[in-house]
């Protein structure tokens, strides 16, 4: 079973440094944001993996907060994109 999750935990960070590219090649802030949430989620990911294979309960403590903090950066971005996006709106240097 460990040989299986240690497989996962492999191809979990494959996808983390695909979204590495997107994020250093991403056409927009919107794909940019997009490629940063698919990083968040492949470190939670590879962090309970971990914590599963090791048997320790401070990596899925970090995972959980790291989900919180990932969770928090999107609502603040779709904030942000939906106040730029409104005609006649504040820009992104307003308060």
């Amino acid at each position: 079973m460990n040989e299986f999750l240690t497989v996962m935990v492999g191809l979990v960070l494959a996808l983390l440094a695909l979204g590495l590219v997107r994020v250093l090649r991403g056409p927009g802030d919107a794909d940019r944001m997009m490629a940063a949430q698919l990083i968040g989620t492949c470190g939670i990911a590879a962090l309970l993996l971990i914590g599963v294979i090791g048997g320790t309960s401070a990596a899925i403590d970090v995972a959980l907060v790291l989900a919180l903090l990932a969770t928090f950066a999107a609502a603040a971005f779709a904030d942000c994109a939906r106040r730029t996006a409104q005609p006649g709106g504040p820009g992104p240097e307003a308060p």
